[in-house]
């Protein structure tokens, strides 16, 4: 445990006996991968950690590396992996005197052999974990990891967020494989989400965060509907605001992606941005992410001669980011897929007009297409760079969009009404636990 999380004080004594109306719940919130600054899974335990701790509830995050960044009032304890894809040394083999159980050579031994052993190994040392600490906690939220180790009991009710079904990342990557040589590789990465389908098959309580991802856990998971409940996320509307004072860049177009995940997107933006280029000379991107060195967007930024006009950050400050969104004269979320796309609703939020895809859920957090956004179908670059191009001639347009994403982000997609609902599905789990014994 870390010192911040021991210094939190002792447990609070007696575990309730059933929902507990309003009293406050002491929650253990897992998290294999907190990352903030790539991917949601970090982005999620922090921004709703604090806000149920502002309802009053004990939340303590349990995670792994890298460890997410947590907002004052909200501990994290510490659960190491052997961090085998950690930079700028991935799929390292661990020195002898690393090793401390059998779990950690499992963990090798899968990575040695081509796939992901993170969900599984997690799992197992976080029911270790909660068993040796049975009676501390009221509930258990677990965050996407779907290991076999959090089946069976764990000393209070559990409850699981899926943000999307990871088959559907595998099936975009086998798409995008060029060779046997590389399907094989993804099919073996990918082998985790075998078991995923198992374990969410046999869970009492499933959250997720738009209809379009309950939708996909039913069809390739298994999992009856009625276990399922939809519980929007959002913006940080403080942190994600308009600023007049943050001058607009002209031609800027801004977008937040990984660019060797095919399921965001990118390629076809950078295609798109070749397009526009022809017509908008000053249209230029900056991507909130990693370069990638080879691969599609690589390729595709060297071809289409876009070597200094596509820029790369990553690691910002939160304020940076924000300031960067905008100033932007667009913002675009080019995804094919998203469970959500938190993206979307912080760029939304800080009033900065966006084109984005009608790629799974994002039509739910952008609305309409000319609503609220620019909406244009997934994969299609020329429909991506007639809306860009349509946006940055506008300023009105720009305007209207933006001024219309702010209020329609206030309306549904803030974190303080997603932790009011996180946590009445909590009270449910723990009923219906007092009600089976």
């Amino acid at each position: 445990m870390t010192a911040e999380a021991m210094e939190s004080g002792p447990p609070m004594g007696g575990a309730l006996s059933g929902a507990g109306g309003d009293r406050p719940l002491r929650i253990a919130l897992l998290t294999y991968k907190g990352n903030p600054f790539c991917g949601g899974q970090g982005v999620y335990v922090r921004h709703l950690g604090r806000e149920l701790a502002r309802l009053g509830h004990r939340v303590e995050v349990i995670g792994a590396q890298p460890y997410p960044v947590l907002d004052e009032g909200v501990p994290l304890t510490e659960l190491p992996s052997l961090d085998l894809y950690r930079q700028p040394d991935p799929f390292r083999t661990p020195k002898r005197g690393e090793y401390r159980d059998w779990i950690d050579a499992a963990e090798v031994a899968t990575m040695w052999t081509g796939g992901f052993p993170e969900p599984l190994t997690f799992s197992l040392r976080a029911r270790r974990h909660l068993l040796a600490r049975r009676g501390e906690f009221d509930v258990v939220h677990d965050n996407q990891t779907l290991g076999y180790g959090l089946l069976g009991d764990l000393g209070a009710p559990l409850v699981t967020t899926i943000h999307h079904p990871i088959t559907v990342d595998r099936r975009l990557d086998l798409d995008a494989a060029r060779s046997r040589r590389r399907r094989l590789s993804v099919r073996r990465w990918y082998a985790f989400t075998r078991m995923q389908k198992r374990v969410a098959r046999r869970l009492p309580s499933v959250l997720t965060v738009s209809g379009s991802s309950r939708a996909e856990i039913v069809e390739h998971l298994g999992v009856r509907p009625d276990r399922i409940r939809v519980v929007h996320i959002g913006a940080d509307t403080a942190l994600w605001s308009p600023d007049p004072s943050v001058a607009e860049v002209p031609g800027r177009i801004v977008t937040t992606s990984s660019a060797d995940v095919p399921l965001k997107g990118l390629v076809h933006l950078v295609e798109a941005l070749a397009k526009l280029r022809t017509e908008n000379p000053r249209a230029h991107l900056v991507v909130v992410g990693k370069r990638a060195e080879d691969g599609p967007v690589a390729r595709a930024i060297e071809r289409y001669g876009l070597t200094d006009t596509v820029e790369f950050v990553k690691g910002i400050s939160d304020e940076a980011l924000v300031d960067l969104v905008r100033s932007a004269q667009v913002s675009c979320v080019p995804s094919l897929y998203e469970g959500f796309s938190l993206p979307a609703a912080e760029a939304m939020a800080t009033g900065t007009p966006l084109v984005a895809t009608t790629g799974g859920a994002i039509p739910e957090v952008t609305g309409p297409d000319g609503e609220a956004c620019l909406a244009v179908p997934p994969g299609d670059a020329g429909a991506l760079a007639a809306a860009l191009g349509r946006l940055l001639d506008d300023a009105a347009l720009r305007a209207r969009l933006g001024a219309a994403g702010r209020a329609r982000v206030l309306a549904n997609f803030t974190w303080a009404r997603a932790a009011a609902g996180t946590a009445e599905l909590y009270r449910q789990a723990i009923a219906a636990r007092g009600a089976r014994r």
